[in-house]
């Protein structure tokens, strides 16, 4: 049970910001959300995973400072993934054409 005194010359304005706290970091307004309507068994398992992940991510983040998160990959592979789609598809007809002038008829339009 959260119990907050109102200290002398405190306003009650700032007392209840207090309270209101306190029942926040206790999770008590959570606890009551929880219980406003029904929650299938799956669903719950999957939010409390995400909970979970998440507490985990975050200490990962506080205590290592070269962390990159769950699906980050390095820059180096970024681009090296982004050169290999750039990158134009030779096939022998483009090479044969490429020395041609534009005025010039080609060999397959002869025959």
């Amino acid at each position: 049970m959260i119990k907050v005194q109102v200290r002398p010359n405190e306003s009650l304005e700032s007392a209840l910001r207090r309270f209101k706290r306190q029942c926040n970091y206790s999770g008590i307004f959570r606890l009551f959300k929880s219980y406003t309507w029904h929650e299938k068994r799956s669903d719950k398992r999957r939010r409390e995973r995400r909970e979970r992940l998440r507490t985990v991510l975050k200490a990962a983040r506080r205590n290592d400072p070269n962390f990159r998160g769950r699906n980050a990959r390095s820059n180096r592979a970024r681009r090296a993934r982004r050169a290999v789609k750039r990158a134009p598809q030779q096939s022998t007809e483009s090479q044969g054409s490429r020395g041609r002038e534009e005025g010039a008829p080609s060999s397959s339009s002869m025959v």
